[in-house]
Protein backbone atom coordinates (compact mmCIF):
# COMPACT_ATOMS: atom_id res chain seq x y z
CA UNK A 1 0.00 0.00 0.00
CA UNK A 2 1.14 3.26 -1.11
CA UNK A 3 0.91 7.00 0.96
CA UNK A 4 -1.53 9.99 0.14
CA UNK A 5 1.83 11.69 -0.05
CA UNK A 6 2.65 9.29 -3.19
CA UNK A 7 -0.12 9.98 -4.77
CA UNK A 8 0.10 13.86 -4.27
CA UNK A 9 3.83 12.73 -6.28
CA UNK A 10 1.83 10.40 -9.00
CA UNK A 11 -0.34 13.27 -9.60
CA UNK A 12 2.47 15.98 -9.93
CA UNK A 13 3.99 13.88 -12.77
CA UNK A 14 1.42 12.80 -14.74
CA UNK A 15 -0.18 16.70 -14.72
CA UNK A 16 -0.58 17.95 -18.68
CA UNK A 17 -0.09 14.80 -20.08
CA UNK A 18 -2.82 12.39 -22.05
CA UNK A 19 -5.45 11.18 -20.35
CA UNK A 20 -4.33 7.49 -20.44
CA UNK A 21 -1.62 8.36 -18.37
CA UNK A 22 -4.25 8.61 -15.15
CA UNK A 23 -4.23 4.97 -15.44
CA UNK A 24 -1.07 5.27 -13.81
CA UNK A 25 -2.98 6.10 -10.22
CA UNK A 26 -4.96 2.54 -9.71
CA UNK A 27 -3.70 1.10 -6.79
CA UNK A 28 -4.43 1.55 -2.48
CA UNK A 29 -3.47 4.52 -0.72
CA UNK A 30 -3.20 5.02 3.00
CA UNK A 31 -5.09 8.68 4.03
CA UNK A 32 -5.46 9.78 7.56
CA UNK A 33 -8.53 7.93 8.80
CA UNK A 34 -8.76 5.63 5.77
CA UNK A 35 -7.58 3.96 2.39
CA UNK A 36 -8.54 5.29 -0.92
CA UNK A 37 -8.76 3.02 -3.70
CA UNK A 38 -8.48 3.76 -7.24
CA UNK A 39 -10.15 0.65 -8.77
CA UNK A 40 -10.70 1.58 -11.91
CA UNK A 41 -10.04 4.72 -14.37
CA UNK A 42 -11.64 5.81 -17.08
CA UNK A 43 -10.28 5.93 -20.61
CA UNK A 44 -11.42 8.98 -21.85
CA UNK A 45 -12.91 12.29 -20.05
CA UNK A 46 -16.63 11.69 -21.65
CA UNK A 47 -16.24 8.06 -20.87
CA UNK A 48 -18.11 6.67 -17.22
CA UNK A 49 -16.42 7.97 -14.21
CA UNK A 50 -13.65 5.95 -12.65
CA UNK A 51 -14.35 4.33 -9.86
CA UNK A 52 -13.25 5.13 -6.38
CA UNK A 53 -13.65 2.84 -2.98
CA UNK A 54 -12.66 4.30 0.54
CA UNK A 55 -12.31 1.98 3.38
CA UNK A 56 -12.54 2.84 6.77
CA UNK A 57 -11.84 0.64 9.71
CA UNK A 58 -14.64 -0.24 12.65
CA UNK A 59 -12.32 1.61 14.88
CA UNK A 60 -12.07 5.09 13.03
CA UNK A 61 -15.77 4.64 12.07
CA UNK A 62 -16.84 4.13 15.66
CA UNK A 63 -20.13 2.94 15.00
CA UNK A 64 -22.33 1.24 17.77
CA UNK A 65 -22.77 -2.06 17.10
CA UNK A 66 -26.14 -1.40 18.35
CA UNK A 67 -26.80 0.23 15.09
CA UNK A 68 -26.20 -2.91 13.10
CA UNK A 69 -27.07 -5.77 15.51
CA UNK A 70 -29.30 -7.27 13.51
CA UNK A 71 -29.18 -7.79 8.94
CA UNK A 72 -32.13 -5.14 8.50
CA UNK A 73 -30.66 -2.36 10.72
CA UNK A 74 -27.31 -2.91 9.14
CA UNK A 75 -28.79 -2.24 6.05
CA UNK A 76 -30.66 0.75 6.93
CA UNK A 77 -27.48 2.27 8.09
CA UNK A 78 -25.80 1.46 4.84
CA UNK A 79 -28.76 3.29 3.08
CA UNK A 80 -28.29 6.14 5.77
CA UNK A 81 -24.53 6.23 5.15
CA UNK A 82 -25.02 6.21 1.55
CA UNK A 83 -27.65 8.86 1.53
CA UNK A 84 -25.20 10.81 3.78
CA UNK A 85 -22.19 10.58 1.50
CA UNK A 86 -23.96 11.69 -1.69
CA UNK A 87 -25.37 14.85 0.43
CA UNK A 88 -21.72 15.51 1.12
CA UNK A 89 -20.33 14.73 -2.26
CA UNK A 90 -23.19 16.84 -4.10
CA UNK A 91 -21.86 19.61 -2.40
CA UNK A 92 -18.10 18.98 -3.45
CA UNK A 93 -19.41 17.79 -7.36
CA UNK A 94 -18.17 19.44 -10.20
CA UNK A 95 -16.29 22.35 -8.07
CA UNK A 96 -13.35 20.70 -9.77
CA UNK A 97 -13.97 22.06 -13.66
CA UNK A 98 -12.95 20.42 -17.11
CA UNK A 99 -14.38 18.72 -20.06
CA UNK A 100 -16.61 15.50 -20.29
CA UNK A 101 -17.12 14.12 -16.52
CA UNK A 102 -14.83 15.84 -15.10
CA UNK A 103 -15.59 16.93 -11.59
CA UNK A 104 -17.88 14.82 -10.55
CA UNK A 105 -18.50 13.11 -7.49
CA UNK A 106 -21.32 11.06 -7.08
CA UNK A 107 -22.32 7.70 -5.22
CA UNK A 108 -25.63 5.31 -5.85
CA UNK A 109 -28.73 7.55 -5.23
CA UNK A 110 -31.14 5.71 -3.01
CA UNK A 111 -35.23 5.99 -3.62
CA UNK A 112 -37.50 5.87 -0.51
CA UNK A 113 -36.95 2.06 -0.49
CA UNK A 114 -33.95 1.09 1.49
CA UNK A 115 -32.14 -1.76 -0.49
CA UNK A 116 -29.07 -3.51 -0.07
CA UNK A 117 -26.51 -2.11 -2.10
CA UNK A 118 -23.09 -2.67 -3.10
CA UNK A 119 -22.56 0.97 -2.91
CA UNK A 120 -22.05 0.94 1.15
CA UNK A 121 -20.74 -2.44 2.75
CA UNK A 122 -20.34 -2.43 6.48
CA UNK A 123 -18.38 -5.50 8.20
CA UNK A 124 -21.41 -6.89 11.12
CA UNK A 125 -17.95 -8.56 12.61
CA UNK A 126 -15.90 -5.65 13.46
CA UNK A 127 -17.70 -2.56 12.01
CA UNK A 128 -15.31 -1.69 8.96
CA UNK A 129 -16.93 0.10 5.75
CA UNK A 130 -16.70 0.22 2.88
CA UNK A 131 -17.95 3.30 0.90
CA UNK A 132 -18.26 2.88 -3.51
CA UNK A 133 -18.55 5.87 -5.51
CA UNK A 134 -17.52 7.36 -8.88
CA UNK A 135 -15.49 10.43 -9.37
CA UNK A 136 -14.77 11.93 -13.26
CA UNK A 137 -10.91 12.49 -13.95
CA UNK A 138 -10.47 16.02 -14.73
CA UNK A 139 -9.06 16.94 -18.10
CA UNK A 140 -8.70 20.07 -20.48
CA UNK A 141 -9.93 18.55 -23.32
CA UNK A 142 -8.08 15.23 -23.19
CA UNK A 143 -4.94 16.53 -21.54
CA UNK A 144 -4.50 15.58 -17.48
CA UNK A 145 -5.37 18.33 -14.96
CA UNK A 146 -4.03 16.85 -12.18
CA UNK A 147 -4.26 20.09 -10.06
CA UNK A 148 -8.23 19.59 -10.25
CA UNK A 149 -7.99 16.21 -9.34
CA UNK A 150 -5.80 16.80 -6.69
CA UNK A 151 -8.42 19.17 -5.19
CA UNK A 152 -11.33 16.55 -5.06
CA UNK A 153 -8.80 13.62 -3.61
CA UNK A 154 -7.44 15.80 -1.11
CA UNK A 155 -9.19 18.58 -0.13
CA UNK A 156 -13.08 18.04 -0.94
CA UNK A 157 -12.89 13.92 -0.19
CA UNK A 158 -11.91 13.64 3.20
CA UNK A 159 -14.29 16.33 4.10
CA UNK A 160 -17.09 13.88 2.58
CA UNK A 161 -15.27 10.80 4.31
CA UNK A 162 -15.61 12.55 7.48
CA UNK A 163 -18.69 14.34 7.53
CA UNK A 164 -20.32 11.01 6.54
CA UNK A 165 -18.66 7.76 7.67
CA UNK A 166 -17.47 9.09 11.24
CA UNK A 167 -19.88 8.24 14.02
CA UNK A 168 -18.69 11.03 15.63
CA UNK A 169 -19.76 13.92 13.02
CA UNK A 170 -23.03 12.26 12.79
CA UNK A 171 -26.77 12.73 14.43
CA UNK A 172 -26.11 9.48 16.84
CA UNK A 173 -30.47 10.32 17.60
CA UNK A 174 -30.98 10.20 13.81
CA UNK A 175 -28.87 6.67 13.49
CA UNK A 176 -30.63 5.27 16.71
CA UNK A 177 -34.83 6.21 15.08
CA UNK A 178 -33.20 4.35 11.88
CA UNK A 179 -32.22 1.30 13.86
CA UNK A 180 -35.34 1.37 15.81
CA UNK A 181 -37.74 2.25 12.37
CA UNK A 182 -35.99 -0.96 10.93
CA UNK A 183 -36.39 -3.06 14.38
CA UNK A 184 -40.42 -2.23 14.25
CA UNK A 185 -40.62 -2.74 10.50
CA UNK A 186 -38.98 -6.19 10.77
CA UNK A 187 -41.03 -6.92 13.74
CA UNK A 188 -44.14 -6.52 11.89
CA UNK A 189 -42.90 -8.24 8.97
CA UNK A 190 -42.42 -11.33 11.39
CA UNK A 191 -45.87 -11.31 12.99
CA UNK A 192 -48.12 -11.38 10.02
CA UNK A 193 -48.31 -14.88 9.65
CA UNK A 194 -48.69 -15.58 13.45
CA UNK A 195 -51.61 -13.05 13.05
CA UNK A 196 -52.98 -14.64 9.79
CA UNK A 197 -52.25 -11.52 7.84
CA UNK A 198 -50.72 -11.12 4.92
CA UNK A 199 -50.40 -7.39 5.05
CA UNK A 200 -50.52 -4.26 7.47
CA UNK A 201 -51.51 -0.52 6.99
CA UNK A 202 -50.94 1.23 9.83
CA UNK A 203 -53.04 4.25 10.61
CA UNK A 204 -51.79 7.73 9.49
CA UNK A 205 -49.72 6.54 6.69
CA UNK A 206 -49.87 8.45 3.54
CA UNK A 207 -50.41 6.35 0.29
CA UNK A 208 -50.70 8.71 -2.19
CA UNK A 209 -47.81 9.58 -3.87
CA UNK A 210 -46.58 13.43 -4.94
CA UNK A 211 -47.16 12.87 -8.54
CA UNK A 212 -47.03 10.01 -11.73
CA UNK A 213 -42.94 10.49 -12.05
CA UNK A 214 -42.06 10.92 -7.82
CA UNK A 215 -42.51 8.99 -5.25
CA UNK A 216 -42.11 10.84 -2.52
CA UNK A 217 -45.38 11.40 -0.15
CA UNK A 218 -48.28 13.61 -1.57
CA UNK A 219 -48.91 17.44 0.28
CA UNK A 220 -51.48 17.20 1.94
CA UNK A 221 -52.64 13.68 1.04
CA UNK A 222 -55.32 11.72 2.89
CA UNK A 223 -54.66 10.00 6.04
CA UNK A 224 -55.06 6.61 6.31
CA UNK A 225 -57.58 4.99 8.64
CA UNK A 226 -58.30 1.54 9.23
CA UNK A 227 -61.87 0.20 9.45
CA UNK A 228 -62.90 -0.27 13.39
CA UNK A 229 -63.87 -4.11 11.58
CA UNK A 230 -60.16 -4.37 10.78
CA UNK A 231 -57.92 -3.18 12.65
CA UNK A 232 -55.45 -4.57 13.99
CA UNK A 233 -52.69 -3.46 17.25
CA UNK A 234 -49.41 -4.58 17.64
CA UNK A 235 -46.62 -3.33 20.98
CA UNK A 236 -43.64 -2.01 18.77
CA UNK A 237 -40.35 -3.91 20.30
CA UNK A 238 -38.94 0.15 20.17
CA UNK A 239 -41.52 1.86 21.72
CA UNK A 240 -45.46 2.54 21.44
CA UNK A 241 -48.20 0.51 20.05
CA UNK A 242 -49.27 0.81 16.65
CA UNK A 243 -52.88 -0.09 14.96
CA UNK A 244 -53.92 -0.21 11.61
CA UNK A 245 -55.78 -2.11 8.99
CA UNK A 246 -54.85 -5.93 8.68
CA UNK A 247 -55.73 -7.53 5.86
CA UNK A 248 -56.38 -11.17 6.46
CA UNK A 249 -55.21 -13.62 4.26
CA UNK A 250 -57.21 -15.33 1.74
CA UNK A 251 -58.89 -13.31 -0.72
CA UNK A 252 -59.36 -9.54 -0.39
CA UNK A 253 -61.35 -7.73 -2.81
CA UNK A 254 -60.77 -3.96 -3.07
CA UNK A 255 -63.44 -1.95 -4.85
CA UNK A 256 -64.60 1.31 -5.31
CA UNK A 257 -65.33 4.11 -8.25
CA UNK A 258 -62.73 5.41 -10.09
CA UNK A 259 -59.89 7.71 -8.57
CA UNK A 260 -60.97 6.81 -5.06
CA UNK A 261 -57.59 5.40 -4.49
CA UNK A 262 -57.82 1.91 -5.49
CA UNK A 263 -54.85 1.43 -7.14
CA UNK A 264 -53.10 3.95 -4.83
CA UNK A 265 -53.74 0.85 -2.09
CA UNK A 266 -52.49 -1.60 -3.99
CA UNK A 267 -49.71 0.29 -5.03
CA UNK A 268 -48.32 0.55 -1.53
CA UNK A 269 -48.83 -3.07 -0.90
CA UNK A 270 -46.86 -4.01 -4.02
CA UNK A 271 -43.90 -1.91 -2.49
CA UNK A 272 -44.76 -2.90 1.10
CA UNK A 273 -42.23 -6.04 0.62
CA UNK A 274 -39.78 -3.15 0.92
CA UNK A 275 -38.71 -1.21 4.16
CA UNK A 276 -39.20 2.52 3.47
CA UNK A 277 -37.79 5.51 4.92
CA UNK A 278 -38.90 8.16 7.84
CA UNK A 279 -40.96 10.30 6.25
CA UNK A 280 -41.84 8.27 3.45
CA UNK A 281 -45.68 7.83 4.99
CA UNK A 282 -45.41 3.94 4.09
CA UNK A 283 -42.96 3.53 7.05
CA UNK A 284 -45.25 0.84 8.35
CA UNK A 285 -47.01 -0.21 5.05
CA UNK A 286 -45.58 -4.18 5.69
CA UNK A 287 -46.63 -6.93 3.01
CA UNK A 288 -45.95 -10.14 3.10
CA UNK A 289 -41.89 -10.45 1.75
CA UNK A 290 -43.05 -13.05 -0.63
CA UNK A 291 -45.98 -10.75 -2.20
CA UNK A 292 -45.65 -10.80 -6.56
CA UNK A 293 -47.73 -8.78 -8.68
CA UNK A 294 -49.42 -10.12 -11.64
CA UNK A 295 -50.86 -9.10 -14.63
CA UNK A 296 -51.14 -9.53 -18.44
CA UNK A 297 -47.92 -9.21 -20.29
CA UNK A 298 -48.79 -9.21 -24.06
CA UNK A 299 -45.62 -10.43 -26.17
CA UNK A 300 -43.48 -11.78 -23.32
CA UNK A 301 -41.39 -15.37 -23.94
CA UNK A 302 -42.28 -18.10 -21.77
CA UNK A 303 -40.18 -20.85 -21.74
CA UNK A 304 -41.04 -24.69 -20.76
CA UNK A 305 -44.15 -23.45 -18.29
CA UNK A 306 -46.93 -25.64 -16.70
CA UNK A 307 -49.82 -23.67 -17.20
CA UNK A 308 -52.10 -26.15 -17.43
CA UNK A 309 -54.10 -25.21 -14.50
CA UNK A 310 -55.30 -22.34 -16.93
CA UNK A 311 -54.83 -23.00 -20.03
CA UNK A 312 -55.25 -26.76 -21.91
CA UNK A 313 -56.74 -28.46 -24.58
CA UNK A 314 -55.51 -25.91 -27.19
CA UNK A 315 -57.17 -26.24 -30.54
CA UNK A 316 -53.56 -26.65 -32.13
CA UNK A 317 -52.72 -29.32 -29.69
CA UNK A 318 -49.70 -27.34 -28.25
CA UNK A 319 -48.64 -28.34 -25.00
CA UNK A 320 -49.34 -26.71 -21.95
CA UNK A 321 -47.55 -28.46 -19.53
CA UNK A 322 -44.22 -27.42 -21.08
CA UNK A 323 -45.70 -24.23 -22.80
CA UNK A 324 -43.34 -22.41 -25.21
CA UNK A 325 -43.68 -19.06 -26.66
CA UNK A 326 -41.81 -16.02 -27.64
CA UNK A 327 -45.17 -13.90 -27.82
CA UNK A 328 -47.61 -14.52 -25.21
CA UNK A 329 -51.22 -13.06 -25.16
CA UNK A 330 -52.39 -11.55 -22.41
CA UNK A 331 -54.18 -14.68 -20.86
CA UNK A 332 -51.62 -16.75 -21.66
CA UNK A 333 -48.66 -14.46 -20.30
CA UNK A 334 -51.09 -13.95 -17.00
CA UNK A 335 -51.82 -17.70 -16.53
CA UNK A 336 -47.50 -17.92 -16.87
CA UNK A 337 -47.25 -15.24 -14.42
CA UNK A 338 -49.17 -17.31 -12.01
CA UNK A 339 -47.61 -20.01 -12.05
CA UNK A 340 -43.88 -18.67 -12.14
CA UNK A 341 -44.75 -17.01 -9.23
CA UNK A 342 -46.02 -20.08 -7.28
CA UNK A 343 -42.12 -21.49 -8.59
CA UNK A 344 -40.91 -18.72 -6.83
CA UNK A 345 -42.54 -19.14 -3.69
CA UNK A 346 -44.92 -16.20 -3.55
CA UNK A 347 -47.87 -16.79 -0.85
CA UNK A 348 -49.49 -13.36 -2.06
CA UNK A 349 -51.14 -11.97 -5.15
CA UNK A 350 -51.68 -8.57 -6.00
CA UNK A 351 -53.65 -8.50 -8.95
CA UNK A 352 -55.14 -4.95 -10.46
CA UNK A 353 -58.19 -5.68 -13.30
CA UNK A 354 -56.93 -2.44 -15.39
CA UNK A 355 -53.90 -4.05 -15.88
CA UNK A 356 -55.28 -8.25 -16.50
CA UNK A 357 -56.67 -9.91 -19.26
CA UNK A 358 -60.08 -10.01 -19.07
CA UNK A 359 -61.00 -13.63 -20.32
CA UNK A 360 -58.32 -14.34 -17.93
CA UNK A 361 -60.00 -13.23 -14.37
CA UNK A 362 -63.43 -14.27 -15.78
CA UNK A 363 -66.30 -15.49 -18.11
CA UNK A 364 -69.54 -14.52 -16.62
CA UNK A 365 -72.57 -16.78 -16.39
CA UNK A 366 -73.81 -15.61 -19.98
CA UNK A 367 -70.46 -15.92 -21.84
CA UNK A 368 -70.45 -19.79 -20.41
CA UNK A 369 -74.15 -20.66 -21.27
CA UNK A 370 -73.84 -19.69 -24.93
CA UNK A 371 -69.80 -20.59 -25.01
CA UNK A 372 -70.03 -24.28 -23.02
CA UNK A 373 -67.18 -25.10 -20.90
CA UNK A 374 -65.52 -27.43 -22.85
CA UNK A 375 -65.43 -25.20 -26.23
CA UNK A 376 -63.20 -23.22 -24.09
CA UNK A 377 -59.76 -23.55 -23.26
CA UNK A 378 -59.09 -21.07 -20.49
CA UNK A 379 -60.10 -21.90 -16.78
CA UNK A 380 -60.16 -17.95 -15.55
CA UNK A 381 -58.29 -17.41 -12.31
CA UNK A 382 -61.89 -17.09 -10.47
CA UNK A 383 -62.69 -20.81 -10.87
CA UNK A 384 -59.08 -21.51 -9.31
CA UNK A 385 -58.84 -18.24 -6.73
CA UNK A 386 -60.22 -20.12 -3.75
CA UNK A 387 -58.11 -23.30 -4.92
CA UNK A 388 -54.96 -21.61 -4.97
CA UNK A 389 -55.60 -20.57 -1.06
CA UNK A 390 -56.88 -23.41 0.22
CA UNK A 391 -54.49 -26.08 -1.47
CA UNK A 392 -50.81 -24.39 -2.03
CA UNK A 393 -51.84 -20.82 0.75
CA UNK A 394 -51.60 -18.41 -1.59
CA UNK A 395 -53.62 -15.62 -0.66
CA UNK A 396 -54.87 -12.97 -3.22
CA UNK A 397 -55.53 -9.23 -3.01
CA UNK A 398 -57.57 -8.13 -6.15
CA UNK A 399 -58.45 -4.73 -7.14
CA UNK A 400 -61.96 -4.84 -9.24
CA UNK A 401 -63.88 -1.52 -10.15
CA UNK A 402 -66.05 -2.44 -13.07
CA UNK A 403 -66.91 -6.44 -12.44
CA UNK A 404 -68.77 -7.67 -8.98
CA UNK A 405 -67.78 -11.71 -10.06
CA UNK A 406 -65.17 -12.05 -7.25
CA UNK A 407 -67.56 -11.02 -4.58
CA UNK A 408 -68.54 -14.70 -4.42
CA UNK A 409 -65.10 -15.99 -3.99
CA UNK A 410 -63.91 -12.94 -1.93
CA UNK A 411 -63.24 -13.65 2.07
CA UNK A 412 -62.98 -9.60 2.85
CA UNK A 413 -64.17 -6.85 0.34
CA UNK A 414 -62.78 -3.05 1.72
CA UNK A 415 -64.28 -0.01 -0.32
CA UNK A 416 -62.37 3.04 -0.69
CA UNK A 417 -64.44 5.86 -0.46
CA UNK A 418 -62.02 9.54 -1.09
CA UNK A 419 -58.93 7.19 -0.22
CA UNK A 420 -60.57 6.54 3.09
CA UNK A 421 -61.37 2.51 3.15
CA UNK A 422 -64.52 1.09 4.27
CA UNK A 423 -64.73 -2.82 5.62
CA UNK A 424 -68.49 -3.67 3.06
CA UNK A 425 -68.27 -7.53 3.48
CA UNK A 426 -71.54 -8.13 4.85
CA UNK A 427 -73.28 -5.78 2.88
CA UNK A 428 -71.44 -7.06 -0.62
CA UNK A 429 -72.14 -10.51 0.28
CA UNK A 430 -75.48 -10.03 1.01
CA UNK A 431 -75.94 -8.18 -2.48
CA UNK A 432 -74.46 -11.00 -3.97
CA UNK A 433 -76.88 -13.43 -2.62
CA UNK A 434 -79.12 -11.94 -5.70
CA UNK A 435 -76.69 -13.42 -8.26
CA UNK A 436 -76.32 -16.25 -7.66
CA UNK A 437 -73.34 -18.62 -9.04
CA UNK A 438 -75.08 -20.78 -11.60
CA UNK A 439 -72.20 -22.75 -13.28
CA UNK A 440 -70.93 -25.81 -11.18
CA UNK A 441 -67.24 -24.88 -9.40
CA UNK A 442 -64.22 -27.34 -12.01
CA UNK A 443 -62.27 -30.04 -10.36
CA UNK A 444 -58.97 -29.05 -9.18
CA UNK A 445 -56.22 -28.70 -11.08
CA UNK A 446 -53.14 -30.78 -11.14
CA UNK A 447 -50.39 -28.91 -9.52
CA UNK A 448 -47.89 -27.36 -11.91
CA UNK A 449 -44.41 -29.29 -12.29
CA UNK A 450 -41.67 -27.17 -11.67
CA UNK A 451 -38.55 -29.43 -13.14
CA UNK A 452 -36.97 -26.95 -15.80
CA UNK A 453 -33.88 -28.04 -16.01
CA UNK A 454 -31.57 -25.13 -17.71
CA UNK A 455 -28.57 -25.29 -19.60
CA UNK A 456 -25.36 -22.27 -20.21
CA UNK A 457 -25.59 -20.58 -23.65
CA UNK A 458 -22.56 -20.94 -25.35
CA UNK A 459 -21.71 -17.63 -25.56
CA UNK A 460 -21.20 -17.43 -22.21
CA UNK A 461 -18.15 -20.06 -22.33
CA UNK A 462 -16.72 -18.24 -25.55
CA UNK A 463 -16.39 -14.83 -23.99
CA UNK A 464 -14.83 -13.80 -20.49
CA UNK A 465 -16.63 -10.69 -20.80
CA UNK A 466 -20.24 -9.87 -21.69
CA UNK A 467 -21.14 -6.41 -22.74
CA UNK A 468 -24.48 -5.51 -20.25
CA UNK A 469 -26.34 -2.14 -19.90
CA UNK A 470 -29.24 -1.19 -17.79
CA UNK A 471 -32.27 0.50 -19.22
CA UNK A 472 -33.29 2.32 -16.30
CA UNK A 473 -35.87 0.46 -15.09
CA UNK A 474 -36.91 -0.95 -18.44
CA UNK A 475 -34.87 -4.07 -18.70
CA UNK A 476 -31.14 -5.15 -18.74
CA UNK A 477 -29.38 -5.83 -22.30
CA UNK A 478 -27.15 -8.47 -22.48
CA UNK A 479 -25.15 -8.91 -25.13
CA UNK A 480 -27.34 -8.34 -27.75
CA UNK A 481 -30.50 -9.24 -26.22
CA UNK A 482 -32.93 -7.45 -24.13
CA UNK A 483 -34.06 -8.84 -20.98
CA UNK A 484 -37.79 -7.18 -20.72
CA UNK A 485 -38.80 -6.24 -17.49
CA UNK A 486 -41.02 -2.89 -17.89
CA UNK A 487 -44.09 -4.90 -16.09
CA UNK A 488 -42.26 -6.39 -13.15
CA UNK A 489 -43.54 -3.54 -11.53
CA UNK A 490 -42.05 -4.18 -7.92
CA UNK A 491 -38.61 -3.60 -9.50
CA UNK A 492 -37.87 -0.15 -7.21
CA UNK A 493 -34.57 0.93 -8.98
CA UNK A 494 -32.48 0.44 -11.68
CA UNK A 495 -29.78 -0.85 -9.79
CA UNK A 496 -31.40 -3.65 -8.83
CA UNK A 497 -31.69 -4.15 -12.51
CA UNK A 498 -27.83 -4.16 -12.51
CA UNK A 499 -27.66 -6.78 -10.33
CA UNK A 500 -30.57 -9.01 -12.09
CA UNK A 501 -27.55 -8.63 -15.07
CA UNK A 502 -25.16 -10.21 -13.16
CA UNK A 503 -27.37 -12.81 -12.16
CA UNK A 504 -28.08 -13.84 -15.23
CA UNK A 505 -24.26 -13.91 -16.20
CA UNK A 506 -23.04 -15.46 -13.36
CA UNK A 507 -25.42 -18.18 -13.17
CA UNK A 508 -24.36 -18.64 -16.92
CA UNK A 509 -20.98 -18.91 -16.03
CA UNK A 510 -21.42 -21.34 -12.98
CA UNK A 511 -24.48 -22.64 -11.65
CA UNK A 512 -26.59 -23.48 -15.25
CA UNK A 513 -25.00 -26.89 -16.01
CA UNK A 514 -28.27 -28.76 -17.80
CA UNK A 515 -29.11 -30.77 -14.25
CA UNK A 516 -30.10 -28.22 -12.06
CA UNK A 517 -33.50 -26.77 -12.06
CA UNK A 518 -34.16 -23.31 -11.84
CA UNK A 519 -35.05 -23.23 -8.59
CA UNK A 520 -31.85 -24.89 -7.90
CA UNK A 521 -30.26 -22.41 -9.41
CA UNK A 522 -31.89 -19.71 -7.64
CA UNK A 523 -31.06 -21.29 -4.28
CA UNK A 524 -27.17 -21.11 -4.92
CA UNK A 525 -27.38 -17.88 -6.36
CA UNK A 526 -29.13 -16.49 -3.34
CA UNK A 527 -27.05 -18.52 -1.29
CA UNK A 528 -23.77 -17.03 -2.75
CA UNK A 529 -25.58 -13.15 -1.99
CA UNK A 530 -26.02 -14.04 1.64
CA UNK A 531 -23.08 -15.78 2.00
CA UNK A 532 -20.20 -13.53 0.35
CA UNK A 533 -22.33 -10.58 -0.31
CA UNK A 534 -24.27 -8.74 -3.13
CA UNK A 535 -20.59 -7.97 -4.77
CA UNK A 536 -19.77 -11.50 -5.05
CA UNK A 537 -21.75 -12.00 -8.84
CA UNK A 538 -19.68 -8.74 -10.11
CA UNK A 539 -17.46 -9.91 -12.70
CA UNK A 540 -15.00 -8.19 -11.96
CA UNK A 541 -14.07 -7.88 -8.30
CA UNK A 542 -11.98 -5.21 -8.22
CA UNK A 543 -14.50 -2.81 -10.42
CA UNK A 544 -17.64 -4.14 -8.58
CA UNK A 545 -21.00 -1.93 -10.12
CA UNK A 546 -23.43 -0.02 -8.30
CA UNK A 547 -26.35 -2.69 -7.70
CA UNK A 548 -29.51 -2.95 -5.38
CA UNK A 549 -30.12 -6.66 -4.31
CA UNK A 550 -33.62 -8.23 -5.59
CA UNK A 551 -35.52 -10.28 -4.26
CA UNK A 552 -35.87 -14.19 -4.87
CA UNK A 553 -39.22 -13.10 -7.10
CA UNK A 554 -37.58 -10.60 -9.08
CA UNK A 555 -34.57 -13.40 -9.80
CA UNK A 556 -36.78 -16.04 -10.58
CA UNK A 557 -39.04 -12.98 -13.14
CA UNK A 558 -35.70 -11.65 -14.92
CA UNK A 559 -34.86 -15.61 -15.87
CA UNK A 560 -38.30 -15.95 -16.95
CA UNK A 561 -38.31 -13.31 -19.22
CA UNK A 562 -34.78 -14.04 -20.40
CA UNK A 563 -35.26 -15.45 -24.18
CA UNK A 564 -31.79 -17.07 -24.24
CA UNK A 565 -32.92 -19.31 -21.38
CA UNK A 566 -32.15 -22.58 -22.37
CA UNK A 567 -35.16 -24.64 -20.39
CA UNK A 568 -36.08 -28.21 -20.68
Amino acid sequence: MQTSNDLRNLLARIDHRGYPAYKDTRGTYQFPGYVLSIDHVQGDPYASPSKLSVHVSGKTAALPQSLYGTSHQRIALQDELTRRFGWQAGQFSFQAKGSGQSGLISVSRCGQEILERTACSLNPKNGDLVMRFEVGFPANGRTINARELEKILFEFLPKCVKGALFYQNLDGKRLQAIADLAENQQYIREQLPKLGLCAFVANGSILPRESGVSSRPMKNGVVFQSPKELEVSMELPCGGRITGMGIKKGITLIVGGGYHGKSTLLKALELGVYNHIAGDGREYVITDQTAVKIRAEDGRSIKKTDISMFISDLPNGKDTVGFETEDASGSTSQAANVVEAMEAGTSLMLIDEDTSATNFMIRDELMQLVIRRDMEPITPLIDRIRELYEQYGISSVIVAGSSGAYFHAADSIIQMDRYVPRDITAYAKKEAERFPVLIEPREAAKKPAFERKIRPSREFKDNDRIKMKTMAKDGVMINKEMIDLRYVEQLADSEQLTALGYCVSYAQKRIFDGRRTLCQAVDELEAVMNEQGLSAICESRSSIASMARPRRQEIFACFDRYRSLKAE
